[in-house]
């Protein structure tokens, strides 16, 4: 029983951590309505694109809460790069939408949309 106990945990150990590690697919769909990454960019998206500023920082907002809930679950199975880019692609979008430069806002949320694509990959 020992010698089982002694080959058996490091190898269910080991399963688990893949799966954790291969998850990241799975882990960033959205699980409800309120953690949508890539809704809430193409909403922001329509908002500049129809120029209504205001509704796009409070939706930049949103996509800041909806992204760190999303960040919690992908965290193991992501590259740390990845989120990072992604991060810093949201802070640059505010940025733009307070300087009102529809051309950045967009450069940006089409760059995040794409690091979003790649998470978990």
């Amino acid at each position: 029983m020992r010698k089982f106990l002694v080959i058996a945990i490091p190898i269910v150990t080991l399963v688990l951590f893949v799966i954790v590690m291969l998850s990241g697919e799975i882990l960033k769909q959205p699980l409800g309505n309120d953690d949508n990454v890539l809704k809430s960019i193409e909403t922001i998206i329509q908002d500049v694109d129809h120029e209504n500023w205001e509704a796009a920082y409070q939706d930049t907002d949103n996509l800041k809460k909806v992204w760190n809930k999303v960040i919690n679950r992908v965290q193991f199975s992501s590259e740390r790069d990845e989120i990072n880019a992604l991060s810093m692609n949201i802070a640059r979008v505010r940025g733009a939408i307070q300087a009102k430069d529809k051309s950045i806002v967009l450069t940006e949320l089409n760059e995040a949309s794409e690091h979003w694509r790649e998470l978990g990959n």
